[in-house]
């Protein structure tokens, strides 16, 4: 295969899925499916599997010795962190960055914490006892074991640029995840999404065959676009929201944006217009309850993410709309 042949193909995948040729509403499993089993974990990611999902959602992080790897949080997280003793950790536990990877698969993250507000939000998640921090590798393995070849990754980006120190700096960073990416033949099958633009504008310049996911939130303290304020939030990578008229869609247009993936409760059917007149594609997170998804699928959202896969599928099915294929364990 020559180099512009090799290159072909992933270009052509993006620009299909970007440009229309993959017509079908995109359902993402996010972390999994977490509602149902451990967050991040080979266990979540199997049970989407089972259920029928287009996209898996998931986020990653570099451990000390470079290794890419499937967690939410820049550190361990007491709710979910138990150490070899069986003992949940009584603090937040180290920052992902700063361990190896060797010494991370001493942590078990099957389960959630009893009586933590974690366990009250997700009471239907069931534990999986033994499940490890996994590898971005051990998961493409784990897909590629089932025969999922339509199933696409959408990869965040765990790092911010409010606490540098919690994350391998951002070009390294983006070339290690894009170096697994590719070395996985998954370039076209995968996109690179991220609240810290930073990141996202490396891989359009460092992967340009890899199509980048804007994601945003403009909810209370968590508020990542902040319009209305002096400057740039620092979240966008120097773009300032109030040089494009307040809008976001429009800053992540300008941004070099073609996905833009919003809070769900930040979006408005007028919204949904503005982002499809602009030529973006709009996939809401998270959605859990029936009653929003119902109200985004009238609106024509592109794809949703939900903790749970089941209930958005049984909502597509009864709509008479494609749902994905299931690749359930052999």
């Amino acid at each position: 295969m020559t180099t512009s042949t090799r290159w072909l193909a992933p270009a052509l995948a993006a620009l299909c899925l970007l440009g229309g040729c993959a017509t079908r509403f995109d359902l993402q499993g996010h972390r999994g499916a977490r509602g149902l089993a451990p967050e991040n974990t080979l266990a979540a990611f199997g049970k989407a599997l089972d259920i029928g999902v287009s996209t898996l959602e998931l986020d990653v992080g570099i451990t000390r010795d470079g290794v890419v790897v499937i967690s939410h949080d820049r550190y361990l997280n007491p709710d979910i962190t138990r150490r070899g003793d069986g003992q949940f950790l009584n603090e937040r536990g180290p920052v992902i960055a700063t361990v190896n990877f060797a010494d991370l698969q001493g942590y078990d993250v099957g389960r959630i914490k009893p009586g933590s507000a974690y366990a009250r939000a997700f009471a239907t998640q069931l534990g999986v006892d033994g499940e490890r921090i996994p590898t971005l590798r051990a998961l493409f393995d784990l897909v590629a074991k089932r025969g999922a070849s339509a199933v696409r990754f959408n990869i965040e980006t765990k790092i911010s640029p409010l606490v540098p120190e919690e994350a391998v700096a951002a070009e390294p960073f983006v070339r290690a995840l894009i170096a697994e990416i590719r070395g996985a033949g998954l370039a076209a099958r995968a996109t690179i999404q991220s609240f810290d633009w930073r990141t996202l504008l490396i891989a359009q310049k460092e992967a340009p065959e890899i199509v980048t996911v804007f994601l945003t939130s403009q909810q209370g303290a968590g508020d990542t676009v902040q319009v209305g304020k002096p400057g740039a939030s620092p979240w966008l990578a120097g773009f300032d929201v109030d040089d494009h008229g307040g809008s976001t869609p429009r800053t992540v247009k300008a941004a070099g944006g073609t996905v833009w993936s919003p809070n769900f409760k930040d979006v408005t059917a007028a919204l949904v217009n503005e982002a499809h007149t602009l030529g973006l594609k709009i996939i809401p997170w998270t959605v859990n309850d029936e009653a929003d998804m119902a109200r985004l699928l009238d609106w024509q959202v592109d794809g949703l993410i939900s903790d749970y896969p089941d209930r958005l599928r049984a909502l597509l099915e009864r709509r008479g709309m494609t749902v994905p294929a299931r690749y359930p364990a052999r």
